[in-house]
């Protein structure tokens, strides 16, 4: 029986960072997928400060239009798009970075929550939600292409 692998093309495009691209291809084969999502899991967790930043860059701000993908992943976000686009500015005055969450399965209200209660976040609680979120993001993504 074969193993489970893919390409760095395919990981890239899950999560902007050629470091965990690379230590997720180092590990492949794999013995199903189960064993890749938990090694991209893993790799995922401890993003330096320079890699969260990369991979924000290929974000757009929740409630803009970006790619294909981010507006599947936001499609339950478009009504409440001004005041995602208030709270977006007032989370990057505070915090210095776009706001970043899975929006896969969440309605614009339960977004704007969460939006509201992490500008609360000292900057590195901030930091660590947004790791957590872009790694589920990332493991989504790849999910979806297996």
């Amino acid at each position: 029986m074969s193993g489970v692998t893919t390409t760095r093309e395919t990981l890239l495009a899950c999560l902007s960072v050629p470091r965990w691209a690379d230590d997720v291809l180092a590990g492949q084969p794999y013995a199903g997928r189960d064993a890749l999502l938990r090694a991209a899991d893993a790799a995922a967790r401890e993003l330096t400060d320079e890699e969260l930043e990369q991979a924000l860059a290929g974000h757009p701000r929740i409630g803009e239009r970006g790619g294909a993908q981010s507006r599947r992943e936001q499609s339950g976000v478009v009504d409440a798009a001004g005041r995602l686009a208030a709270g977006n500015a007032v989370y990057e005055e505070r915090f210095g970075r776009v706001f970043l969450i899975r929006a896969a399965g969440r309605d614009a209200d339960e977004i704007l929550a969460e939006l509201d209660r992490r500008l609360h976040n000292d900057d590195r609680t901030e930091r660590a939600e947004t790791v957590s979120n872009l790694r589920e993001i990332a493991l989504l993504r790849l999910e979806a292409t297996l």
